[in-house]
Order: C-alpha cells, then structure tokens, then sequence
C-alpha cells in the first residue's frame, strides 16, 4: 500500500499521528505546509490517504483538497482542525472530503477512520480501473434485452451504407445516440455529425438555421452564414422531431432530398451539398399524413429505412445494467464515489414503467448520486416521486400495455400463481362492469359477455361478485 500522507505545521500533531500508524504497520510521509505536497504530486508521488490540517503557512488545508481531489478524485482527504465551525466543516464536505475531523481527536477512532480511508481508496482505484475498461469496451448504446439486440443487428447492417434512416420512439430513447452510433460505423464517419432538433428552433428562425443566409437576407443578418446543411457537408444531418417542422419548410427540405441543393435565405446562387439525412420523431407520421400535418411525399423520401427504438419499460433486463452505467457516469462528472444500488432497489427500478425512458433513468441515477446518504442505494433512498407514481393507479395506452407491466411488476416480486390469480380478476372486472352496465340483469350481461347464464351465475359465485 503506498503511504498515508500527513500535513500539519504542528508537530506534535504529526508525532502522534505517525507513532499510531507506525504502531498500525502503516507507511507514513509527513510535511509541514500544502506546497510540499503539492510538489510530492507534481513528482509523481502519491498517497493512499491525505491527512490535512486547514490553517497552515503557506497554504490553506481547503485549498488544498479542492486541488487534490480536482486532479486525484481517487484520493480521499481527511480534513483536521482545532477550529470547529460550520464554515469549515461545509466547506470540507463541498470539497469532497473524506471525513472531518477536529482536534483534540481521539487516537483510536482516527485510526478507525484512516482504515476506512484507506479500504475506499482501494475499492475506488480498483473501481476506477474496471470502469475505464468497461467505458473503453462499452459502445455508444447499452443493452442486452433482444429488441436492443435488433437495433444493433440493424446498425450493423446499415454501416456501410449511406441510405436515409428514419429513428422511431419515444421521447428519451435514446434517438439521437443511434443516429450518433449510425454516423459513426458509415463511411461518412470521417466527415461532421451536425445535429438539430426542429421544434427546439422558431418557426421564423429554423429556415436560416436549416440553410443559412446570406448578408442582409433580413433585419441583423449583418454577414453571411453558413446553415446546417453547409455545415454538415460530406458527414451526417441529423434533423431530430421532424415530425414537427412546419409545412413550407418541408417543401424546401424536400427539394434538397431530391437534387441535393438549396438556395440560402436572401440568396440566388444554388448550393449544392452531399449530406446523409437521419431524421428522427416521436410521432406517428402516417398519422399526421392522414391528418394533413406532414407531406406524404416527404415521408417517403425519409422513410427508406425505418429504425424503431423500443421504450424502456419494454426491456426492463437492461435497466439494472444501464443503473450501473448512469452511476458511474454521474460519479465521474462529479469527481465523487460512485453509488452502488442494492439487488432490492435495481429489483423495484426494473419494475416501473419510465415514461421518460432512458432519459429520465439518468436523471434519477443522478439525482442518486448527489443526493443519496449512503454508498449503497436501497429503495428508501430513491427520489419521492419514484415512490408515489408507483402507488398511482397505471394508465397506459393500452390495457394490453397496463396488463403486461402489471404482470413484470409481479414477477420482480417474486409472486407464484401469477396467471391463475390474474386470470381470476380479470374475470370478476369484466363480469362486474357488464352486470353493472346491464343494471344486474343476468341474461343480457351473460349474451354481451359470450357465455352462457348458467355459466355467468357459477362465476358469480366462485368469484364473490356482489351484485
């Protein structure tokens, strides 16, 4: 193990500290002041543990972990003061400190406490290495649930193609990572991936955005600019809810499909440009078709390929992996431990329904990572909102959909007898509801239901219904 580091001006604070670890077989450094430890890192020294003093000469201990855990997150730093108040200690744990402690400090539990230290540096070095493997080897997109399987068979049969892809799914799927991941294996991936999302643009700003202007075009168009098509020339476009692009920008987007030039806002000279078209929406195109909202012709101009992203809660067996990822990510970023969720918590994220999707997964898995108490995340420690929505009634688009979460949610549990008992309510629904809309009476409910009367009054019977 490489040595616990001790900075103090004090030394008899140091004497002490270094007689308990030598006493513990611990390796020791001392120093008298921040700077000195700071050299020792730039000679590419480095401890398993910081132990810190806050007021020193020649240096502020705070300061010093702020550095420290800015270029050696790894590193934890143990924060000791004579001087224990709030400001200190917020300041400490902001930092990122390890633990703070104030003197005078019992030698017994500080030892305790390094040991601890030193045990979290160790998992988090080991950590820290398998992640950056595991980051090295994971592709662009997570998942091992079969429809997830499909995306990537079609990914790959797509790679050496230059062919329009039209991306289905719903909002925080994960569209635009396909279209990344798409760009990437083509033989464009040389060239620039310029993504836009049509209904995040005004309608009276998105043709400049689109195909650019030229000076003077209007009203602060003061030079001219190159659009999105120019931009992305040689590579991939990637034209996100394309289902909400106005009608006389289809038009023009249509052209461009077709002969592969443009003309910009306030421009006579045709451009020409060679760009792969991705377009993605969350909408039921033919619909909007039907409706009048989308051109048909447009649709199928950017209909050659059609990619379907599955939502997640129809692949509920890569949620525990993608909790995993999303932790480790959000530690990252955050130059914090990453949070390790208990086998009952991933059992009850697996079973809901994410109506945001991968998208409000990741939110959650930050929102765990700032906010959770603990290193190891139970169902207690999940956002409030996970909770209650849990305990809503489900609404789904579908009572097959309704049906087919309620029956995950049974299995995550652990339930037996699952078709038997399901089967059983679904029964004495809809025996209730008909005899209620028929105002009890038997016959009529029986004949609307499809069974027999006799029938009808058995289940009444085996079933308890009140009438």
């Amino acid at each position: 193990m490489k040595p616990v580091w001790i900075v103090d001006d004090d030394q008899s604070i140091r004497w002490v500290l270094e007689k308990a670890l030598q006493r513990e077989n611990m390796p020791y450094r001392s120093f008298t002041n921040p700077q000195d430890v700071l050299d020792a890192f730039d000679n590419k020294e480095e401890p398993q543990v910081l132990i810190s003093d806050i007021r020193m000469p020649r240096g502020n201990g705070i300061d010093l972990l702020q550095q420290v855990k800015a270029e050696h997150p790894h590193v934890p730093v143990i924060i000791m003061t004579a001087y224990s108040d709030l400001d200190s200690a917020v300041s400490s744990f902001q930092g990122g400190a390890f633990e703070y402690i104030t003197k005078p400090f019992d030698i017994a539990k500080s030892i305790e406490l390094i040991r601890r230290a030193v045990d979290e540096s160790l998992r988090l070095q080991n950590q820290t290495q398998e992640g950056a493997v595991r980051m090295q080897e994971t592709t662009e997109i997570l998942g091992q649930a079969p429809a997830m399987q499909d995306v990537f068979r079609a990914i790959g049969r797509l790679s050496p193609s230059n062919v329009t892809v039209l991306i289905t799914g719903e909002s925080g799927t994960g569209k635009e990572l396909v279209a990344r991941a798409l760009h990437k294996h083509s033989p464009r991936a040389g060239g620039p991936f310029i993504a836009l999302n049509t209904a995040a643009i005004p309608k009276d700003l998105l043709e400049s955005e689109l195909f650019g202007h030229e000076r003077g075009a209007f009203t602060g168009a003061q030079t001219m600019r190159r659009g999105r098509f120019e931009q992305a020339e040689g590579g991939t476009l990637f034209l996100d809810e394309i289902g909400d692009m106005p009608s006389d920008l289809q038009t023009r987007l249509l052209r461009v499909l077709c002969d592969g030039q443009f003309y910009r806002v306030g421009g006579h000279q045709p451009v020409k440009v060679n760009v792969r078209i991705i377009a993605a929406t969350h909408q039921d195109l033919e619909e909007r078709v039907k409706q009048g909202l989308f051109r048909e012709d447009l649709f199928h101009r950017l209909n050659v390929i059609r990619l379907r992203l599955p939502a997640l809660r129809e692949r509920p067996e890569d949620v525990p992996l993608l909790v995993k990822h999303f932790l480790l990510h959000s530690a990252n970023e955050l130059g914090v431990d990453p949070k390790q969720p208990t086998p009952a918590a991933l059992k009850y994220l697996s079973s809901m329904s994410w109506s945001g999707n991968v998208r409000q997964l990741e939110n959650v898995c930050h929102w765990l990572t700032v906010m959770a108490p603990g290193q190891n995340i139970d169902v207690a420690d999940l956002p409030p909102e996970l909770k209650e929505d849990s305990a809503k009634p489900l609404t789904s688009s579908s009572w097959q959909e309704a049906l087919a979460s309620e029956v995950m949610n049974a299995l995550n549990r652990g339930e037996q007898n699952i078709l038997e008992t399901r089967a059983n309510e679904f029964e004495k629904i809809l025996i209730t509801k008909a005899l209620q809309h028929t105002g009890g009476r038997r016959i009529e409910a029986a004949t609307q239901l499809g069974m027999g009367r006799n029938t009808l009054t058995r289940k009444i019977q085996e079933l308890n219904i009140e009438e």
